[in-house]
């Protein structure tokens, strides 16, 4: 294994942003600065094509929050203005105060500063930034034409995604630090039969190299079959129908229907119908649920949030009973409830949210083979597609591309896609009947809030056995 390292441009910046920080330390009642340098790199093999490019997560830059008679202001800057310390503080605090006389700004409860020095660097078999490019590209192709096989699988493609992640937490009582390394990858394919085309694919993530491709290496022939057996799907008649989750589609069910719905942020704007629910069932006895950047390794887990705050692992739900929301630190400070170190930014220029980081079902005692022996009539369902929720009304819905029909315990060998899958959030947790002892994360893919903010996050867990309406 290979230890990261963290950012010499952080590294170097480290003593100037302290000093900057004890300069402004007398002027506010809280000041704090987050510094990033992450880098990335993204690798296509297309169909007559192979090509690089610079991932979306791609940031170097600061951001300082200051505090004084509860009201909060922040300002980014991409380059540390001045030319000293005193001159940079001079500047920096000007800016601060100019925004603090805002009326519009929210008075909140004083930021906490405890003190903690802390750091973190993660660890991976290979390492993308020492590899040859020309390399990457060619496992990649290597990977799509074993797919491809020009009569049922017409085309494909593959892709691989990493950031290095790097972060610094300043403020007069702490000093936390942390760089890691996080890799997505995905193998796509179309098959066609006629006028007929399906798509399904195979993703791979983790806080890992390029050792994530090895996984989809192996997944070529049951991707092949899969997509064979999509050409002869069948449109999927409405109804209501017992269903189990794949992993990826119960931890996408535990995303929308328990993750933007708890995020404190929201129940601090009245936009949360969960708020009503705390300390109350929502699920049956078989549903425990957790958010937490601590406790699993996937691509949502880090030491500390971009507030400043250490990880948590979370428990929303215990038992079928809703438990807990997750919380940045302006949102507990104004609900008076714990920070849960879920405070994120899209980059260091965005606003701090409420944000999910790994977001999954706890394991149960049952067997897939079981769950499937109990369907009377009924769907696995597996490769998402999409999700989608709504906080206020507590509607859910996901679309999945791959439903194989289950009848008298059995799978009949019919397959449906796509299907939509909906239902009113706690009916569908309420039915949950069996639960199966695997635990799979996947973070192969990012979520949006508000006006698209986007953060790296995973879902999954165990199988899950429920009742939905498909169309």
């Amino acid at each position: 294994m290979q230890k990261r390292s963290h950012s010499p441009f952080l590294l170097a910046a480290k003593p100037l942003l302290a000093k900057i920080v004890g300069h402004l330390r007398p002027h506010f009642d809280y000041i704090s600065v987050l510094a990033t340098d992450d880098r990335g790199l993204s690798y296509f093999a297309l169909p007559g094509e192979t090509r690089t490019a610079e991932p979306m997560w791609v940031q170097r830059g600061f951001v300082f929050r200051a505090q004084r008679d509860g009201k909060v202001a922040e300002y980014a800057c991409a380059v540390l203005p001045g030319d000293s310390a005193a001159k940079a503080a001079a500047d920096i605090r000007a800016r601060l105060e100019a925004l603090l006389t805002d009326p519009t700004l929210i008075t909140f409860p004083q930021i906490p500063d405890e003190p903690a020095t802390s750091e973190y660097l993660g660890e991976i078999e290979e390492d993308p930034f020492a590899a040859n490019p020309e390399a990457i590209l060619i496992r990649l192709a290597a990977l799509r034409e074993k797919l491809t096989d020009g009569k049922v699988v017409v085309m494909a493609q593959s892709r691989y995604e990493c950031v290095d992640v790097s972060r610094l937490f300043l403020s007069p009582n702490r000093s936390l630090m942390q760089s890691f390394l996080w890799s997505q990858a995905y193998l796509f394919g179309v098959a066609r039969r006629g006028q007929m085309s399906k798509m399904s694919y195979r993703p791979a993530s983790g806080r890992k190299g390029l050792e994530i491709l090895r996984t989809l290496e192996t997944s070529v022939p049951e991707l092949a079959r899969e997509l064979s057996d999509l050409l002869d799907a069948v449109p999927m008649e409405p109804g209501e129908y017992e269903v189990i989750l794949d992993p990826d589609m119960a931890g996408t069910l535990a995303h929308e229907a328990f993750g933007h719905g708890v995020e404190t942020d929201m129940f601090f704007k009245k936009r949360a119908r969960a708020v009503e629910y705390l300390g109350k069932r929502v699920g049956s006895d078989l549903v425990t649920m957790y958010d937490g950047a601590a406790g699993v390794d996937q691509t949502g887990s880090y030491l500390f949030d971009d507030e400043g705050v250490f990880s948590s692992k979370t428990c929303v739900i215990e038992k079928g009973i809703f438990k807990s929301g997750i919380s940045d630190t302006l949102s507990a400070l104004a609900l008076k409830i714990p920070r849960t170190g879920n405070g994120r930014r899209e980059a260091y220029s965005h606003k701090a949210y409420a944000r999910m980081t790994n977001t999954y079902f706890a394991p149960g005692a049952s067997s897939l083979g079981d769950m499937i022996a109990s369907v009377k009539h009924g769907w696995k369902l597996s490769q998402l597609n999409s999700g989608m929720e709504d906080p206020r009304n507590w509607g859910i819905q996901l679309i999945c591309m791959v439903g194989r029909e289950i009848k008298d315990g059995k799978f009949t060998g019919r397959v449906a896609s796509p299907i939509v899958c909906s239902g009113y959030v706690p009916d569908v947790l309420s039915a949950v009947s069996m639960v199966s002892g695997d635990f799979e994360l996947g973070g192969s893919g990012a979520c949006g809030k508000g006006h698209k903010e986007y953060a790296k996050v995973s879902s999954g867990g165990p199988y899950v056995k429920t009742k939905m309406r498909l169309g």
